[in-house]
């Protein structure tokens, strides 16, 4: 009980963020509305997102300082992770757009080509599809510490390019997105104070949820091989 403590404060933390998210009062914007609260989807998804990619490069950055296969394979698992939470909060942000970019007055698909050149989905789709290729890089390599060095270094100019790609570019370039002036959900001014109690809460949780998912991950690819070891 003392070790899995963490996993009782996530599953605790979404449960609250879940029915908190639904339940508790949110400011009536104009154009968001009740579509607001999926900012504790999305963004939060977003948010833990980049906390996993980091925890991975970490664990590659350790892998060319020791040479150690299992800070590898960590670093595999946890990019795994977040490629899995950044699909989730794409696929959340394309909902929450068709509601609120979309023209409700035209067919949707005349709103479809304004919403598809916004420079936030690009940046969003670029980084994945980067990460994409760090598995398609890996799987093309046949020697294991080959395969694992070529990684990381492929690791840390991955995460290196989340930045200019989520960041940087989209506030540059004009953008629907909110946060264009701004961090958005960072800046106290940028959150309405009922929204933070859930907020917050949300991202922890979000976050723990992606290392649970990972820990269960590292563990099966240590067996796995481990079993290839003694075969």
């Amino acid at each position: 009980m003392k070790k899995n403590w963490w996993k009782i404060v996530c599953v605790v933390l979404l449960v609250y963020a879940v029915v908190g998210g639904l339940l508790m009062p949110v400011p009536a914007l104009s154009q968001l509305q009740e579509t607001i609260r999926n900012l504790y989807f999305h963004v939060c998804m977003w948010f833990a997102m980049m906390i996993l990619f980091g925890v991975s490069v970490v664990h590659s950055i350790q892998f060319l300082n020791t040479g150690n296969l299992k800070k590898d394979i960590s670093a595999r698992a946890y990019a795994s992770t977040g490629i899995v939470f950044g699909l989730l909060g794409y696929a959340t942000g394309a909902i929450w757009a068709s509601y609120t970019w979309a023209d409700p007055n035209n067919p949707a698909y005349a709103s479809f080509g304004s919403i598809v050149r916004e420079p936030k989905l690009i940046g969003a789709a670029i980084a994945l599809l980067i990460y994409f290729a760090y598995f398609v890089l890996r799987s093309s390599i046949p020697d294991l510490d080959q395969r694992a060095r070529v990684s990381a270094v492929y690791n840390i100019f991955a995460f290196a390019m989340l930045f200019p790609s989520i960041w940087i570019i989209p506030r540059i370039l004009p953008s629907l997105h909110p946060g264009k002036e701004g961090n958005p959900a960072l800046n106290f001014n940028d959150i309405d104070a009922r929204m933070r109690m859930v907020f917050y809460p949300a991202v922890i949780g979000w976050t723990l949820l992606g290392v649970w998912i990972t820990t269960l991950k590292i563990r099966i690819s240590f067996l796995k091989e481990k079993n290839w070891l003694n075969a």
